[in-house]
């Protein structure tokens, strides 16, 4: 078992599960070529029967060998899995038979020098490039002592075997020779080698399409695009071995920065991905002047080591490492990956992994994050696009509804009420019937009221700052037609550069404000006022009614601790990084003070 240390230093390709039914067919595939290469040599010594000689071990052999890559493709038809014992057997089975052939053959000039190929091309298949320098360490080790063997102990005369069973078979004295034996261990160490690297390029790239395929896995429209991003930096942030990562985007018409953070480094693993407050300044920190496409960086001291790579995987100098020490200096890292994406034209952004710890090349490991990016940042992007389509139709689907209530309910109440009306005249002259008509008239009216601000809290509000002060002296206006109450808007605003989800949630507020006042304060006048300082916008909410239980002037967080003030307004607020204060004084009135900073940024969108 490995800690994590010794986990995060090991090669993440190395970490991949191999796949048990990719292991049993190529067991199958190798017993077939098995079979295959004995038939072969079969026919060979058929066609050329000089190469062993007419003796019927010579075929005896072959024939023992056939059968046994017929009893491998049997056993592993009847057995679900291939063991990793199972495996070792049959391969020192291979490794031991071209051993045993070449006592007969002439070397690398002989058919039959294809077993070795084939026992390398074995172990490259199984497992990789030392496994195979091994297989045919191993094979050389073997060639070298039935040299010894065969020269010094068992050769008898006419370079013959004093076995019966072997008689007619000669060994090929001339291909034990050391001059020549070396020649044939250096054809096998290179062929090793060879194969084995070979072997190893394709494992690594079955392991980087592995982790792509399962990163994929991940990206999930019901767990929503924070949920998708923290399930897959923590993949990403556990193969490199970085206890923090941070991701940095900028929207392209907006200019609107996201800043947003994932942090193990206390040994939390269940740690949360978590939006940071966050303004234009921060894209100079994060988005501009980082060298390449990809980069690393690590220091020593004063001195830093450096690659980055453009976006074709091309390494390109490193020649400002300002960017890099600014963020050090916020930051505090020994060593740094950073990683720029840009999704459909739309976003643009770069991928911070702080103190990776990870077992390879660099410039490989970075050209493999380049793709990584191609081929998630495309879905993760997918996700993004239909949470947005999502909210439309929503939106869509309730401006549809609110129309229905307008043509429909509301428009049948209205007349009820004037009908309501017309026979409470009528009927003035009898004080309990009139009476009576007149407080059904009036909750009729109070209940178009309520459908009319339902309508309106349905409908989506896609107001700017081109349009925020129309919106707001047209909802004053509305209130005060629609409740009798006397309402008024005052700005001194005239050129308005505010954020969309502010002008949003700005606006939001005060319908909810003048919703709490027709309810709760029996008010006859009320006023809203939006002004601006250098640092902040404020808008003012008040009314000459009851007021709230409390008297006094409240800041945002007396409230929360006293559990008063009004819930949906306190929450607009800090989506919009504000500051509420409530005054009341009971019997007297409300006023309501809120304050917004002009970099307030809302990350919970992105």
């Amino acid at each position: 078992m490995f800690s994590n240390a010794d986990r995060y230093r090991r090669s993440w390709r190395l970490r991949i599960p191999p796949d048990p039914g990719e292991t049993r067919r190529i067991e199958q595939w190798l017993a077939t070529a098995r079979v295959i290469l004995a038939i072969s040599a079969l026919v060979a010594i058929r066609m050329d029967p000089t190469e062993l000689g007419h003796s019927w071990a010579a075929y005896g052999l072959f024939v023992f060998y056939m059968a046994n890559g017929g009893l491998i493709m049997m056993l592993l038809r009847r057995r679900q899995q291939s063991t990793a014992a199972f495996r070792l057997l049959v391969h020192a089975g291979d490794i031991v038979w071209p051993a045993l052939i070449s006592i007969f053959s002439e070397g690398p000039r002989s058919p039959f020098f294809l077993f070795f190929v084939f026992v390398l091309a074995a172990a490259a298949y199984r497992w990789g490039l030392w496994e195979t320098l091994a297989t045919a360490a191993t094979e050389v080790a073997l060639l070298w002592l039935e040299s010894f063997f065969l020269l010094h102990v068992a050769l008898g005369p006419g370079a013959t075997l004093p076995w019966p069973a072997l008689s007619g078979l000669r060994v090929n004295v001339d291909g034990f020779e050391p001059k020549r034996l070396f020649m044939q261990s250096v054809y096998l160490l290179v062929m090793g080698l060879l194969l084995g690297y070979l072997a190893e390029r394709q494992k690594h790239l079955r392991a980087e399409k592995a982790v792509v395929t399962g990163i994929l896995s991940r990206v999930r429209v019901e767990a929503g695009l924070t949920g998708t991003i923290q399930q897959i930096f923590k993949e990403i942030m556990s193969m490199y071995g970085a206890p923090r990562l941070v991701v940095a985007s900028q929207e392209s018409h907006s200019h609107r920065v996201f800043v947003g953070e994932l942090n193990t480094s206390d040994g939390d693993a269940s740690a949360e991905f978590r939006w940071l407050e966050s303004g234009p300044r921060d894209a100079k920190t994060y988005l501009d002047d980082f060298p390449g496409a990809v980069c690393y960086a690590a220091s020593d001291g004063d001195r830093w080591s450096t690659m980055a790579l453009d976006h074709d995987g091309v390494q390109v100098p490193v020649a400002n490492l300002m960017p890099i020490s600014k963020l050090r200096e916020s930051k505090n890292f020994a060593s740094l990956i950073t990683l720029a994406f840009l999704f459909g034209g739309e976003w643009r952004g770069r991928v911070f992994l702080f103190n990776p710890s990870w077992r390879g090349e660099k410039q490989e490991e970075l050209r493999f994050l380049l793709n990584l990016v191609r081929q998630v940042g495309p879905a993760i992007y997918n996700v993004y696009l239909l949470h947005r389509l999502r909210r439309r139709a929503g939106a869509a689907e309730r401006a549809r509804f609110a129309r229905e209530l307008h043509d429909g309910a509301v428009q049948s109440l209205i007349a009820v009420e004037m009908q309501v009306d017309v026979i409470r005249r009528q009927a003035e002259a009898d004080k309990p019937i009139g009476g009576e008509l007149g407080r059904i008239q009036g909750l009729l009216r109070e209940e178009v009221l309520k459908l009319r601000e339902l309508m309106q809290q349905m409908k989506a509000i896609e107001v700017d700052k081109e349009r925020l002060l129309g919106a707001l002296n047209d909802t004053v206006e509305r209130f005060q037609r629609e409740t009798g109450i006397s309402a008024r808007f005052v700005t001194d605003i005239e050129d308005l550069d505010m954020p969309q989800r502010v002008c949003r949630e700005l606006l939001r507020i005060v319908q909810e404000g003048l919703v709490n006042v027709r309810k709760h304060s029996g008010a006859r006048h009320a006023l809203v006022r939006l002004g601006a300082s250098q640092s902040r916008w404020n808008l003012t909410l008040e009314d000459d009614g009851k007021g709230f239980p409390f008297a006094g002037r409240y800041s945002q967080d007396q409230m929360e601790e006293a559990g008063k003030g009004p819930l949906i307004i306190k929450e607009r607020v800090r989506l919009i990084a504000g500051q509420l204060t409530v005054e009341s004084n009971p019997g007297q009135g409300t006023r309501l003070e809120i304050t917004v900073p002009r970099s307030g940024e809302v990350p919970h969108e992105f």
